[in-house]
């Protein structure tokens, strides 16, 4: 399934790769070749737990190479009328103004204002224009928005 990203995201991804391949994987060889100085390795906790962590390892840079080979860069949408994956928008509420950006599932921070184009609240706004209203259902009850500006 193809997953949303942002361009500074996908480059986050694979500066995490590559330290997944470099410093981490020295990091876990160091660990099995001081594990195998020990002695017999049926019994020594210290390689079984090496491998653990070198398999761990593996499984996480073929996860993130595979996000990798299946994103789709977010481009800025620019002139548009409708909130898109990538948009800013500001909204009215309840709780006064607020700013977000719809992005994908993996770089969401509701926190730092940035909801997933997957999520009830994204999946709201999508294809929303400036003045339209929704109702968001939350664990609270239903917020009602409307979209003061799309940026």
């Amino acid at each position: 399934m193809a997953e949303y990203i942002s361009a500074e995201g996908l480059k986050k991804l694979k500066k995490e790769v590559e330290h997944l391949k470099t410093a981490e994987r020295r990091a876990i060889a160091e660990r099995l070749e001081a594990a195998k100085a020990l002695g017999d390795l049926s019994e020594n906790a210290e390689y079984q737990e090496a491998k653990e962590a070198q398999s761990l390892n593996e499984g996480k840079i073929q996860d993130l190479e595979e996000m990798i080979r299946e994103a789709v860069v977010i481009q800025k949408p620019t002139g548009t009328s409708a909130v898109q994956i990538g948009s800013t928008i500001e909204v009215h509420s309840r709780h006064g103004d607020e700013t977000f950006t719809i992005v994908g599932s993996e770089e969401a921070d509701p926190v730092g204002g940035k909801i997933s184009n997957e999520s009830p609240m994204g999946q709201a706004f999508l294809g929303k224009a400036v003045g339209d209203k929704v109702e968001i259902k939350t664990p609270g009850g239903v917020e009602p928005y409307k979209v003061a500006k799309i940026m």
